[in-house]
């Protein structure tokens, strides 16, 4: 490798959220302390929910316990190093381990993005094939469902790590945020980044476009199969299984399309880490409430995971 193409800067420094006054910056501690926290019980709740109750054992649970995993590592990629840094007092980042967080955020990142569109062709499967839905979604067949997106995550997450280690950052080392992002990574290199914002619009959006069209065609034909149930009954329950997906898409594509579709000069710090805060915290969170509380059978079983004491606290005899 050419000494051109080596970055000279080891390490960079996450300014993070913190850059508050003293008291706002505890209050913003507690915050995001507790939010990571409701997100990963309310994740693994859901995970133990549905292994151990036999009658979530459906494609539709397996997907869902699927989801619940990533977002617990995805929000895991980022907010735990935001809080160790406060406490440490530490905003440093080794450069190896810059890469290897933008790796893994965009990994379970993209693996939300999948996993959203392959519930979304679950519940069209569902809504306008009833009668064929067991011999359509076998477990093999949503094995593939899941295990293909976690290869072709990891290609596509790689590329583009490889593309960004190739930079060259020979000055300014602030990072305006609280982890390694890419729209400001390619504002701090002194390379050229053409091919990076090139391959982002290109490679990266078909990546977030097909299960987004995927999606958008499911609730098409979704709706029009809904509209064809003759009770008002029936369009409701068929709806209220599908709306608990579309809010978290809703939330998920807005924030993505906000920061990363978009030319890297109508940028700022304060909007991205706005748009960022919420896909990476905030809807990882949500994802439990939004999908339990709506939800009898699921809601159910957590209350049955919840009320086992003696899981918690062994029961002295």
């Amino acid at each position: 490798m050419s000494k051109a193409n080596q970055s000279s800067v080891s390490e960079f420094l996450l300014l993070g959220l913190f850059r508050q006054p003293q008291q706002q910056q505890q209050l913003l501690f507690v915050l995001f302390l507790n939010m990571y926290l409701a997100t990963v019980l309310g994740n693994l709740l859901i995970i133990l929910a549905i292994s151990t109750d036999s009658r979530l054992h459906t494609p539709m649970y397996f997907f869902l316990s699927n989801l619940s995993f990533v977002d617990a590592c995805f929000s895991s990629t980022t907010v735990p190093k935001m809080l160790t840094n406060h406490i440490l007092e530490s905003q440093s980042i080794s450069f190896s381990g810059c890469l290897t967080q933008m790796y893994f955020l965009f990994m379970f990142a993209d693996m939300d993005n999948f996993l959203l569109g392959v519930m979304a062709y679950d519940r069209f499967v569902a809504v306008c094939h009833p009668l064929h839905y067991t011999t359509k979604m076998t477990l093999r067949f949503c094995g593939l469902l899941v295990a293909g997106p976690w290869v072709i995550a990891n290609l596509n997450v790689l590329l583009h790590t490889l593309l960004m280690a190739r930079l060259s950052f020979c000055a300014d080392n602030r990072i305006p945020h609280y982890f390694c992002d890419v729209p400001p990574l390619l504002k701090l290199s002194c390379s050229d980044t053409y091919l990076n914002e090139m391959m982002i619009l290109t490679e990266g959006a078909l990546i977030m476009i097909i299960p987004f069209v995927c999606i958008l065609v499911s609730y098409v034909y979704i709706t029009c199969a809904v509209q064809r149930i003759p009770s008002t009954k029936g369009k409701w329950k068929a709806f209220s299984t599908c709306g608990s997906h579309l809010a978290m898409v809703s939330l998920f594509y807005g924030t993505i399309t906000a920061v990363y579709f978009n030319p890297s000069s109508s940028h700022s710090a304060e909007k991205d880490t706005a748009a960022t805060v919420m896909y990476t915290v905030v809807t990882p969170m949500l994802n439990p409430f939004i999908y339990s509380l709506r939800n009898k059978d699921l809601k159910r079983a957590l209350t049955k995971v919840i009320g086992r004491k003696r899981f918690f606290f062994p029961v002295k005899a």
